[in-house]
C-alpha cells in the first residue's frame, strides 16, 4: 500500500492511499471510524463498483454492528444505532433534487449522527463545508487495487492526520 501527501490549501489537507484489495478499504475505513464522532460528515464520491458501499460496510462494522450492512441503493438511507452516535448511511443516486433529501431526516443526521453519503454531489449546496471526502476509484491495470484520495475540511483537516496515524499502525501505512 503507499500512502502520499497530495497538496492542500486553506482549510483542507488531502491524502492518496493505493488500496490492495477490498479488505484494505474496510481497514481505511475503520481507521476513519476510529476517529468519527458526532455530527461528522463524510463523503464518498467515486464510480459504480469503486467500493463506496465496501467503505461503509467497513466503517459501521469498526463501530460494533451486528446487524448486515445493506447498501440503501433502494431504501436511500439506512440507519445503525451505534456509539459514538448513530450512522446515518445515504446513498443519493436517485435524489432528484437537493432538497428531498430532507424526506430522509439529512437534517438530523447532520446534527446528531455520524453522515456517510454516497453520492455527495447530488446534495449540492447542502452538502456541510466541514467534511471529509473519500474519493475511490480504480486502480490501474487490472485487479481489485483502488486508489483513495481523503480530503479534510475544517476539523477533519487535523483528524486526517490522526487517520493516516492509525492506519500505520494497522500496518498499511
Amino acid at each position: 500500500m503507499q500512502t502520499k501527501a497530495m497538496p492542500g490549501t486553506g482549510t483542507q489537507a488531502a491524502i492518496e492511499i493505493t488500496l490492495a484489495d477490498e479488505a484494505a478499504t474496510r481497514r481505511l475505513a475503520a481507521a476513519v471510524a476510529a476517529v468519527a464522532r458526532a455530527s461528522d460528515v463524510i463523503a464518498l464520491s467515486g464510480p459504480l463498483g469503486a467500493g463506496k458501499t465496501s467503505f461503509a460496510r467497513g466503517f459501521v462494522d469498526a463501530l460494533g454492528a451486528t446487524e448486515e450492512v445493506p447498501s440503501p441503493t433502494f431504501t436511500l438511507v439506512q440507519t445503525y444505532a451505534l456509539a459514538p452516535a448513530a450512522v446515518w448511511h445515504f446513498d443519493l443516486y436517485r435524489l432528484e433534487r437537493p432538497t428531498d433529501a430532507y424526506e430522509l431526516g439529512i437534517e438530523d443526521a447532520f446534527d446528531a449522527g455520524i453522515s456517510l453519503i454516497e453520492w455527495p454531489a447530488r446534495l449540492g449546496a447542502l452538502l456541510p463545508a466541514d467534511r471529509l471526502d473519500v474519493a475511490l476509484d480504480f486502480a490501474a491495470g487490472e485487479g481489485t487495487g483502488r486508489i483513495a484520495r481523503l480530503i479534510g475540511h475544517g476539523a477533519w483537516r487535523a483528524r486526517l492526520a490522526v487517520v493516516m496515524a492509525g492506519w500505520a499502525a494497522a500496518g498499511d501505512g
